[in-house]
């Protein structure tokens, strides 16, 4: 088994600088209903999967995102939120408005490959800090692998804080 090592991101949310960022017309964000669990699930499995940085934790990965979806669609807490182009869904994250919650974003804002460096992951996280913060949140927090793209060039973002996670998980 191989040690994964997680960083964790924290965002003052009263301290957000202006989450303007314009989405082209043809893409909007969208709230996701319970008949669209299992393309929310194949959406975000397939920009993992995708994405080579993340092979050597797919097992913990399929895990995180399992749990997310399922505690996301059954507590009252979960925000399902999706990007779309048109109807379809190319993206999504999935958040807790709990303060008890350690991992705010879990697993985080996720966009197709076919979808990337357009600055729709900037938008999704954007958006979904702003429901956090319009929930109630005044700080949030999200876990990322070390070496992935989100924790090198998307969460310090909207003053996103590096804090080094002291927990690696384990990973196949």
């Amino acid at each position: 088994m191989k040690l994964v090592q997680w960083v964790r991101f924290t965002w003052d949310l009263d301290k957000l600088p202006p989450l303007a960022t314009a989405l082209p017309d043809h893409y909007h964000f969208a709230g996701a209903t319970d008949a669209e669990q299992k393309e929310l699930h194949a959406v975000i499995a397939r920009s993992f999967a995708l994405d080579t940085s993340w092979g050597d934790a797919m097992q913990e990965v399929n895990r995180i995102i399992d749990r997310s979806l399922t505690e996301a669609f059954t507590r009252k807490s979960g925000i399902c939120l999706t990007l779309r182009h048109g109807l379809r869904i190319i993206g999504a994250a999935v958040a807790f408005a709990d303060p008890l919650v350690e991992n705010h974003l879990s697993p985080g804002p996720c966009v197709l490959m076919e979808y990337r460096n357009r600055g729709l992951g900037t938008a999704l996280l954007g958006e979904a800090l702003r429901k956090l913060r319009d929930a109630g949140l005044a700080q949030v927090g999200a876990l990322a692998k070390s070496n992935a793209p989100a924790a090198r060039f998307l969460y310090p973002k909207f003053n996103g804080i590096l804090v080094p996670d002291d927990t690696p998980l384990l990973a196949a």
